[in-house]
């Protein structure tokens, strides 16, 4: 295997080639060890892949902190960061340094092994999550037959580091802050969880490379097989990306961080590095959510069109992966916080069975045989009960408006 993929890499199609360098590359340095036992080889081969994905999404982190502000301060007429180094892209490193040498200040009655291991939790759970993405052809860094699940598993964890802070922090502001969080990543994690079923329904497998490979044919040979450009695909793909939002507590869905509420939620006693950890962990878990979203329904590392597959797969999936980052920080710029009880009610009385109303939609699309017959079979099960939903829902009939009153 390790020959061939040196012989591939002295004698290669160039297109071949670039798209499979990284490849080549940990081939060709793990032939240094062709002597060596076998679990030698695949322990520093998983290390390869370990440092290889903490480099590029750290660097990836450093990068979104600082364009995140530029783009915000663009959308809201103001300048981003723009003192430390050119136009302002070293901003990373300063914060960086300044929360390195911050005291880090933990509360006298704090439980402390408790408050210490939350931040390293939360941010372990986000990392090991990216292992079972495929970045492009042959580049998933550990292939697992149940990805899937894998990925969800280890999501999960995130409440139980929540609910770490919240405790360990013996504060009533960290701990209404952590009970409001937990209560609304559990009320999204399920249709979260619903909204991949038709995707595994329809494949037949919980393996991301299996789902990847699921789309990748073209019709008429331009248009491409992405489950996205199915009626319950689209849907799907809404309220996973909804729902992503909200377990990633971004704006609007960010309420677990309300500062004129609860101050800064679970993370209210926090500073120094155990803050910016919290901070990373947000990001890269927005990272691995929108990874999952390109690989489900945007076809993975897969080209747009069939003519523009000489360009390398992971360019492609990169280029997915910043476009949805980048609807997150518009939405950031855009929208308002939302009410929690705005929130929950959202997530139990439409996102729930809007994605059950998905799973029904693609057994219908699947059974009518895939084709046109089954598009529009589909339509209209979403059609009708979205319908259904916006009538039951009409909050405009049901309630008078809300009165404010204040004290005197």
């Amino acid at each position: 295997m390790i020959n061939q993929s040196i012989d591939g890499f002295l004698h290669p199609n160039v297109s071949k080639w670039v798209d499979q360098i990284f490849v080549y590359t940990k081939h060709w340095l793990l032939t240094w060890l062709t002597a060596a036992p076998g679990w030698i080889i695949q322990t520093v081969s998983s290390l390869i892949n370990i440092f290889a994905l903490l480099g590029v999404f750290l660097t990836l982190f450093a990068l979104m902190s600082v364009l995140e502000r530029k783009i915000l301060g663009r959308i809201q007429n103001r300048y981003g960061p723009n003192r430390v180094g050119p136009f302002g892209l070293l901003q990373p490193v300063a914060d960086g340094i300044k929360m390195l040498i911050k005291e880090d200040i933990v509360p006298a009655r704090a439980d402390k092994l408790v408050h210490f291991m939350a931040p390293i939790l939360i941010a372990a759970a986000a990392i090991l999550a990216l292992g079972v993405i495929p970045y492009g052809r042959n580049m998933t860094p550990f292939t697992i037959d149940g990805g899937i699940l894998f990925f969800f598993a280890v999501g999960s964890t995130t409440e139980l580091a929540v609910f770490m802070a919240g405790w360990g922090s013996n504060n009533k502001f960290s701990m209404l802050g952590a009970m409001r969080a937990i209560a609304q990543m559990i009320s999204y994690e399920l249709p979260l969880i619903i909204t991949v079923l038709p995707v595994v329904m329809v494949v037949g497998s919980l393996t991301p490379d299996r789902i990847v490979a699921a789309q990748a044919e073209y019709t008429f040979g331009f248009v491409p097989r992405w489950f996205v450009f199915t009626p319950w695909g689209t849907t799907a793909f809404i309220l996973f990306f909804v729902s992503g939002l909200v377990e990633s507590n971004r704006t609007p869905f960010d309420v677990p961080e309300g500062e004129s509420e609860i101050v800064a939620g679970h993370m209210t006693e926090y500073s120094g590095f155990k803050y910016a950890t919290f901070f990373m962990a947000e990001y890269i878990g927005m990272f691995a959510i929108t990874g999952l979203a390109a690989t489900l329904f945007l076809g993975g590392w897969h080209s747009p069109v069939s003519a523009l597959e000489f360009v390398p797969s992971y360019v492609w999936f990169f280029a997915k992966l910043s476009a949805l980052l980048f609807v997150y920080i518009w939405l950031r710029g855009t929208l308002p916080r939302t009410r929690i009880d705005q929130i929950m009610n959202f997530a139990w009385k439409f996102i729930l069975p809007m994605s059950f109303t998905c799973v029904i939609a693609a057994a219908v699309w699947h059974y009518a045989g895939r084709g046109l017959r089954g598009w529009l079979w589909s339509l209209v099960v979403i059609a009708i009960v979205y319908t259904a939903l916006s009538m039951l829902l009409d909050t405009q009939r049901k309630f008078a408006p809300r009165v404010y009153r204040f004290a005197e």
